[in-house]
């Protein structure tokens, strides 16, 4: 027989069943192919809310007609016992002026979790999140200016954008989850996702908020959250969460229901309506980010 030259011999290929691939597996994305488009794109729509709803005369027109719909009387709304503003009622945090303790306990859970888990890394990144959105929206509430196009009454003039109470509950969600064990980040997840779609309502239904003000602060919380995760190291990076397979379409329709308990007023149907269809938006966008977001690039593993 005669012999052939290695180097002539054909190569296994590992396309056929049951054929493992001999190449080894290419490096988990780093901050140079993970995509920081995401943040760049929610902060864009962070901006066309603002100029669409804020600095033009149609979106202050269509917002100020919510608060004309009803009495403009806060007890109307079915969260007023749970809002602390009727007396001896404790608010629902972070209402009225349980924000800053709200914020000092996420703030406690995110770092005992932290040093439970000895994840450092998500740990100051998860502080990193809470810390850049809040200051965010303390700076640009300060800077984002709302003029009076519309001649309205003065109490419809004063700036209240983006929500700050509607930021709260966004940004603590998306801090605790980089923390969280992967077992059971779906349903942190899915806590943070009903707790926020609440507050949204809430703030609308109460006549604090329009719903600009609280698709601003969601929008706001998943451009930090996307700008901070994909500035983690490549092996401190979250993946996807994959969650079980009944638990988003339970997520999403129970968010849609205590969307509409926390946004119901006694006196007008159609701002209800409206006040839940927002609060709604903001919890979709908010599981979406947490669950699918793109800045979540999956590692390379072996086959």
């Amino acid at each position: 027989m005669t012999q052939q030259d290695p180097s002539t011999l054909p190569v296994p290929r590992p396309d056929g069943p049951g054929q493992a691939s001999e190449t080894p597996a290419s490096p988990s994305p780093s901050r140079t192919t993970r995509p920081w488009t995401p943040a760049l794109l929610y902060f864009l729509g962070f901006l066309t809310v603002y100029l669409l709803a804020v600095c033009t005369p149609v979106g202050q027109r269509a917002e100020n007609a919510l608060f004309y719909l009803g009495a403009g009387d806060m007890r109307n709304a079915w969260i007023y016992p749970w809002s602390g503003a009727a007396y001896g009622s404790t608010p629902l945090p972070p209402l009225e002026l349980s924000h800053i303790s709200t914020l000092i306990v996420g703030l406690g859970v995110i770092a005992v979790v932290t040093l439970v888990r000895r994840c450092w890394w998500q740990g100051c990144a998860a502080a990193g999140v809470v810390v850049v959105t809040i200051g965010g929206k303390e700076v640009l509430r300060a800077v984002l200016p709302r003029p009076d196009l519309v001649n309205a009454s003065e109490m419809l003039t004063e700036g209240s954008f983006p929500s700050g109470h509607a930021v709260i509950p966004a940004a603590l969600t998306l801090g605790v989850i980089l923390v969280a064990s992967p077992r059971i980040r779906p349903y942190v997840i899915t806590v943070g996702v009903l707790w926020h779609a609440c507050i949204a309502a809430a703030v609308q239904a109460l006549g604090h908020h329009r719903p600009s003000d609280v698709l601003g602060s969601t929008l706001l919380a998943c451009a930090c959250y996307s700008l901070v995760t994909w500035l983690l190291p490549t092996a401190a990076a979250p993946d996807i969460t994959h969650s079980p397979r009944p638990l988003p379409p339970v997520a999403l329709a129970l968010s849609a229901a205590v969307a509409l308990a926390a946004g119901a007023r006694s006196d007008t149907l159609v701002g209800s309506l409206v006040d839940a269809a927002a609060a709604f938006v903001c919890a979709a966008l908010l599981w979406y980010i947490a669950t699918k977001d793109p800045a979540h690039a999956p590692k390379a593993t072996n086959r």
